[in-house]
């Protein structure tokens, strides 16, 4: 631990923690509303402030909504965007964990996503703020094929909905999540997958804004994540989520950073 680091957690002994006022959304089993579990990222940042000269304030908000506040500094930090899905902000070394985005479509459907080619002539539904890389172009040239719905805890419902009604022919939204929630709602053998776009980390990102002082923030937890990466605690938190260690996943594959 830096010298630094080891005088602000003395002199917080004698002082009140600093507030970090962080903007979620609810995306499990990432980020949860759920007061036992919480969310495999949640649980993270939380293990990683506990003890510290900081204070966690999460409250959850809409996507959109999100990146407003902390672009316009009235919340210091957000959980947890992909870099190019947030541009402005400021980002540790550290990941928090990773996204897969990927398609869905109804179980009888035989189109799978095979690159750019194959969305030609698709109706595809979209979460307003989601920007991938890997199609920004081709969004931009056919804006008609897109449908785009704000991203909030009715999302993936009204995708499915959508879907089943023949308005949209496939949906686009993070692996995990959309499994997740099928599961929920029980219509799990209703759909599928249909091919993943990309692979990207996501982060806890911090606001740009001079008038807080976020530097602090940033290098606690980019200290204190470094620890617990290489500790393999890491597993135990996601096997909570019956997921498997986002760590091994990213060894295996090429990742956007």
């Amino acid at each position: 631990m830096t010298k630094r680091l080891v005088l602000m957690l003395f002199l917080c002994n004698f002082c009140q923690a600093e507030e970090l006022n962080i903007a979620s959304i609810d995306w499990c089993p990432q980020l949860c509303s759920d007061t036992e579990k919480r969310g495999y990222i949640t649980d993270t940042v939380e293990m990683i402030f506990r003890d510290s000269p900081f204070k966690l304030d999460i409250k959850t908000y809409p996507w959109s909504r999100s990146i407003l506040l902390v672009n316009a500094g009235e919340k210091h930090a957000l959980l947890s965007p992909a870099k190019i899905e947030a541009p402005n902000l400021i980002y540790p070394r550290n990941e928090v964990g990773i996204q897969r985005m990927c398609f869905f479509t109804s179980k009888d459907s035989d189109w799978i996503y095979r690159g750019i080619d194959s969305l030609k002539g698709q109706h595809i539904g979209i979460a307003s703020d989601t920007s991938i890389q890997e199609l920004t172009q081709f969004v931009a040239d056919n804006k008609q094929q897109f449908q785009y719905m704000p991203y909030n805890e009715t999302y993936i419902e009204q995708s499915l909905k959508k879907l089943k009604a023949n308005r949209i022919d496939t949906f686009l939204f993070t692996y995990n999540t959309t499994i997740y929630e099928m599961k929920k709602m029980g219509v799990l053998p209703d759909y599928k997958a249909a091919g993943c776009v990309s692979l990207a980390k996501v982060y806890i990102a911090f606001s740009p804004s001079p008038d807080l002082k976020i530097k602090p923030m940033i290098d606690y937890f980019d200290e204190r994540m470094d620890k617990i990466k290489a500790s393999g605690i890491l597993s135990d938190i996601m096997a909570k989520y019956g997921l498997e260690n986002w760590q091994d996943f990213s060894k295996k594959t090429k990742l956007v950073s």
